[in-house]
This record gives C-alpha cells, structure tokens and sequence, in this order.
C-alpha cells in the first residue's frame, strides 16, 4: 500500500495469527483485564499504550481476544471520559508544535508544507468521524482551542 503524502510504498508488516480464544500462557481473567485497563487510563496512559503495556508487562497479548472487547469499548462502558479519538489528538498535538517552531522559524517552507499535510489529516479524519457519530457535527479544527484542552 502506498504512502498517504508520499509516492513510496512501505515494508509490509507481520500479521497477527488469528485466534478466537485467549492463549493458554494467559493467567488473568477477562474481569482482571478490564479493571487493568480501567486502572491504567485513570494512570493517564492512552488505549494504545495501554495494549503495550498489557502486552509487555502482563504478557495479554491482545485485550480482544482475552475480554472480548476492544480497549475503547471497555472504556467506554466505564463511563472513562475520552474526548477526542486518539489518532487525532497525536496529529493536533503535532500540529500545535509545528505551530510553535514556525512562529519562530517563519521561512521554513519545508515544515510549513509538512503543517499542511497533518492538518490535511486532520480534517480527513474528523469528517469520517462526524460520519460515524464519533465527533459531534459541530466540532472544527480549531488550534488555539485545542492547544489550551490538550496541554493544560
């Protein structure tokens, strides 16, 4: 599959084995799982960061297959409060600093066409999410805003 912004193709990756059942090396129960990641959230890790540290230190190799659900749903159901979906908030942050960099280096042309191409992702991404009732309708890509929720 070619790159998004670049005419290169990228290393094709491994594949996961499919299973429907949780391997027999794992000890936890899908209960203790899904109060792991509970607690891990409330620890101020994100859902993808929370998969590797199941996976690193408890030895879960994929939370769906022990509980069922993915990491979101679970968290959902326990009412976490997750304001934007993380893919989004990694490229805000991103955007905010690049921001910051060009209020500083205003002729870098080359970042300046990088900021482009995140914020490009970014409306591409939130009007999937709009269509899948994830975002509200109103939501908007908005920098300064989302500088002051994402780094207080």
């Amino acid at each position: 599959m070619a790159r998004m912004h670049a005419r290169r193709r990228g290393k094709s990756g491994s594949k996961r084995i499919y299973r429907d059942s949780p391997p027999e090396w794992v000890e936890l129960s899908a209960e203790e799982v899904e109060k792991l990641v509970i607690k891990l959230y409330n620890d101020g890790y994100e859902p993808s960061m929370i998969g590797t540290i199941l996976r690193d230190v408890h030895g879960i190799p994929s939370v769906k297959q022990v509980t069922g659900k993915k990491i979101v749903r679970i968290l959902k159901e326990n009412n976490a409060e997750i304001k934007l979906p993380e893919d989004i908030k990694s490229l805000v942050k991103k955007a905010i600093n690049l921001r910051k960099h060009l209020e500083t280096h205003r002729k870098d042309v080359h970042n300046k066409r990088g900021l482009q191409l995140i914020e490009a992702k970014i409306h591409r991404l939130a009007s999937y999410y709009k269509e899948k009732g994830v975002l509200p309708d109103n939501w908007k890509y908005d920098p300064v805003k989302l500088e002051i929720e994402l780094f207080r």
